[in-house]
């Protein structure tokens, strides 16, 4: 008797725990809703994947050459999309199971413990420092709006333009989950196509640049091989769409006849041609017209018309706050967890309220001490984006597939992995010479 007493004590206390994570389940940001379609895959892609790092191309094109230049691009386009394509493969690999967060398949990989460790920091350090990079992106990109359309006014310091952007975001990241973030991501989608087009349409307008020249800028050999390395870490940041591609895989239905990569895959596609239209003609174009003497954002560059110029930068304004969104959401998510599942927090909106705020203030806090954004994109591109984006997928492949030895997926992923570690080690050295440079003469909250 005491031991059937037991044993339906424990099957309610089972039921009780199982009803208690569905419920935890239904409230987190990334598995409340399995109902996307597969063109949100898409623009969330595209938001996630082009960023403003899109308008620093063709700077990095400088600093690269032509021939390593092309090169870099190219490949990294090839290289990401394989990887991807690797990470949208394994969302549904173990039958029955769904990898809904990058943890969750670095933990089936590398084990339970090693897999925290491994991916957790290196993906909040993409996450939150993208965030951080957005919010001065945003804030820039308002003060250039400000000062082209009124430059008479009174001008007003960066810090209060990140400020205000933050503003929107006080809102916005109360939004409760990726499928609530679809119109905004829609709209980031569309301005990050918009922009870019006007920055090359409106390069090919001014035509070819007097006296232009394509050899490298730097006066020491030292400073080149530093702003290559630098460079190497910009083109890393513009394809850091991978630390998100799980999390969005995990907002669409999947059944055994149509399991959820059919559909993500679809999105991934149509999302890397719209990369391609953004990336390869803003870089090209840009470095062709101006050569070396090309700003770090090519929107400065392109004083005039001032109308057109001014509206671009409100496009990236947009769009940035729509990346901002799509990049925060597994961070709430990570810490909406910790607080719920392990702290034992009840699952309520005034937790909700609290964490969101607090997260986006402090983003708000380093963007405005630090905004020095291209040495930043160089430091965190490779220090960060290269293994999560260009090899961590390949190595995890390698784990679970086993592939033959010296086969063609062997060499591809084996090719891929020491790509993404060289990455790694050269371009945070030449992001940290940038920052160190202009450490010198910044003044803080100016």
């Amino acid at each position: 008797m005491e031991i059937e007493a037991s044993n339906g004590h424990n099957n309610k206390t089972n039921v009780e725990k199982s009803e208690r994570e569905r419920q935890i389940d239904e409230w987190l940001p990334i598995t409340s809703q399995r109902n996307a379609k597969w063109w949100y895959s898409a623009f969330h892609n595209v938001t996630a994947m082009v960023g403003a790092g899109v308008l620093s191309l063709p700077y990095a094109m400088s600093q690269l050459g032509w021939g390593p230049g092309v090169a870099v691009m190219i490949l990294s386009w090839i290289i990401t999309l394989y990887t991807l394509w690797q990470m949208v493969e394994m969302h549904e690999m173990v039958p029955g199971k769904r990898f809904d967060r990058y943890h969750e398949l670095g933990q089936h990989a590398f084990g339970e413990k090693l897999g925290l460790y491994i991916v957790v920091p290196q993906q909040l350090v993409v996450e939150v420092a993208t965030n951080i990079v957005y919010m001065v992106t945003g804030g820039t990109s308002l003060k250039k709006f400000h000062d082209t359309v009124c430059p008479s006014c009174k001008k007003i310091k960066l810090t209060f333009f990140i400020m205000i952007f933050a503003s929107v975001h006080f809102v916005l990241s109360h939004l409760p989950n990726f499928n609530s973030l679809s119109g905004v991501s829609l709209a980031a989608a569309v301005m990050s196509l918009s922009y870019s087009t006007i920055a090359w349409a409106a390069s090919v307008d001014k035509g070819v640049q007097e006296n232009v020249q394509y050899g490298y800028k730097s006066g020491s050999a030292a400073g080149t091989v530093f702003n290559f390395f630098n460079a190497l870490g910009s083109v890393a940041f513009a394809y850091a769409g991978h630390n998100v591609v799980l999390e969005i895989q995990a907002t669409i239905p999947s059944t055994a006849e149509k399991p959820s990569k059919i559909a993500m895959w679809r999105g991934v596609v149509v999302a890397y041609i719209v990369v391609a239209l953004c990336y390869f003609p803003v870089s090209f174009i840009g470095y062709w017209m101006f050569g070396n003497s090309v700003d770090s954002d090519i929107l400065v560059s392109l004083e005039k018309p001032a109308w057109l110029i001014a509206m671009a930068n409100m496009f990236v304004v947009i769009h940035v706050i729509g990346s901002y969104q799509v990049y925060a959401m597994p961070v709430f998510d990570m810490i909406e967890t910790l607080l719920v599942k392990i702290l034992k927090f009840k699952p309520t909106t005034t937790l909700r309220f609290v964490v969101r705020n607090i997260y986006v203030a402090f983003t708000m806090f380093i963007a405005v001490t630090f905004p020095f954004f291209d040495g930043l994109l160089g430091f965190f591109g490779g220090f960060a984006f290269a293994p999560t984006t260009y090899y961590l997928p390949c190595i995890m492949w390698l784990i679970i597939y086993k592939p033959k030895k010296y086969s063609l997926s062997w060499w591809t992923n084996w090719i891929c992995i020491v790509l993404g570690v060289l990455l790694m080690i050269v371009s945070p050295i030449g992001g940290l010479r940038t920052i160190i440079i202009k450490a010198k003469t910044y003044k803080f909250y100016s």
